[in-house]
């Protein structure tokens, strides 16, 4: 860590504070050398576990292109695809753990994409729970449409 005050390498750690509800850590820091302090803070890593069981840190942009694919053609702007990302990425660390099953990932993009935008929301979900006919297609606009209703 190189202190913003003189520049040179070595810190000590003051004061350290878990914040955001757990998803990073806040620390007040010293500088060995001029004994200038100031605060870092770092984002607790999500690492996503893939099905076959490969590890990879979650990734906003990610997010983004599978669903600006689903909503390729739709008039859907590149801040409500940013919203939804950054309400992914809270559901998901609001879990609490520091892995987290991409199957998870994909649930918590389901529910937005469908108040952002019906027809992406189909394409999304036609490819995430493996549509296999027009009849998986009817199933799930009838299943939209009952949630209309309740709300």
């Amino acid at each position: 860590m190189h202190c913003p005050f003189c520049q040179q390498r070595g810190s000590r750690v003051i004061d350290s504070r878990v914040i955001d509800g757990g998803s990073a850590i806040r620390r007040r820091r010293e500088c060995v050398e001029c004994n200038g302090r100031f605060t870092t803070v770092e984002k607790a890593v999500l690492l996503v576990v893939k099905r076959n069981g490969v590890t990879e840190p979650f990734s906003r942009e990610k997010v983004i292109m599978g669903v600006r694919r689903a909503c390729q053609g739709r008039d859907v702007s590149d801040d409500a695809l940013k919203r939804l990302a950054q309400e992914v990425e809270e559901t998901v660390r609001a879990h609490g753990s520091s892995q987290v099953n991409a199957n998870e990932i994909g649930l918590a993009i389901l529910d937005p994409l469908r108040e952002l935008d019906e027809v992406g929301y189909l394409r999304f979900a036609s490819v995430y729970k493996s549509f296999e006919s027009a009849d998986d297609f009817e199933s799930e606009i009838r299943l939209m449409r009952r949630r209309a209703r309740q709300e």
